[in-house]
């Protein structure tokens, strides 16, 4: 470590220089021994359950330093099904035939969500990509669209990758310095959150539900300031999700309905977020 490093000069040995230490040792009996690794460089010491709180601390203060250092602002949140192919492409979720008929009609939404994050990418350069940068979950279907959307402007994007049995791999279109993956949850849910200015909601399964109500539930407790929440597809989530019903019923106040914004099209969907910033 220089004394010129951004964490300042210090008489004690670096972290990094004692890992290189520890490995150049000789390799006897005692330098094998699990209990001889650094603990914070042992695997199976930092798995353990009784570390779960260490873990939960270091996923989220990982991604935060990386995009505090890229001078990331704020973002523009594309959630949306993973199973929505591009347009022309495979219907590879489809269980029949209908579902088949369906995703493949649902394939505009891929084209929507990828013009979608080309405006946000062309509205981000202005600031040198620090505002309304777009994020994604990082895998395919209309995550994939608004990263591809993001690269097609030369424009950095962030995917936030959690381990799943199946369905999530980073797509090819996430910037590689701003991909992360996730253990928990919880704190990838946090990162989508933290800087967003607003959150485009294209149609997909349970998770695209689930971060949509989450979002909600942020906004209307009081818990997060009220930023644009877009609805691609008014047919869909008509369908969907009948928020007029719920105002009837009183599980919701009257005006929560109007948290959402529906829409059909990029350009409607950018001018709601430029109007509700005056840009």
């Amino acid at each position: 470590m220089e004394p010129t490093d951004q964490a300042g000069w210090t008489p004690l040995p670096h972290s990094d220089e004692d890992l290189k230490r520890a490995r150049s040792v000789p390799d006897t009996p005692q330098t094998r021994a699990a209990t001889y690794r650094l603990a914070w460089n042992d695997e199976d010491f930092m798995t353990q359950r009784a570390l779960r709180p260490v873990r939960l601390q270091l996923e989220l203060l990982k991604t935060e330093m990386v995009l505090a250092e890229r001078g990331i602002r704020s973002t523009v949140i594309l959630f949306g099904g993973a199973r929505i192919p591009e347009p022309g492409g495979e219907a590879w979720a489809a269980k029949n035939e209908t579902q088949k008929k369906n995703l493949l009609e649902n394939s505009r939404y891929y084209a929507e969500a990828r013009n979608f994050a080309q405006l946000c990418s062309q509205h981000s350069a202005m600031s040198y990509y620090r505002e309304f940068v777009v994020v994604t979950g990082g895998g395919p279907g209309v995550m994939e669209a608004g990263n591809r959307g993001a690269a097609d402007c030369g424009a950095p994007s962030i995917g936030l990758n959690i381990v799943l049995p199946h369905e999530q791999a980073p797509n090819r279109y996430v910037t590689p310095e701003l991909c992360f993956n996730f253990h928990y949850f919880a704190i990838r849910k946090m990162h989508f959150m933290m800087r967003a200015k607003a959150v485009a909601v294209f149609p997909g399964g349970f998770g695209t539900m689930d971060e949509l109500f989450e979002t909600l539930t942020l906004i209307q407790t009081g818990r997060m300031e009220h930023v644009p929440v877009l609805l691609f597809g008014r047919a869909f989530w008509k369908r969907a999700i009948d928020l007029d019903f719920l105002s009837e019923q009183g599980t919701i106040s009257p005006g929560d309905e109007r948290l959402i914004s529906f829409v059909d099209t990029a350009e409607e969907a950018w001018k709601i977020i430029a109007d509700f910033y005056e840009d």
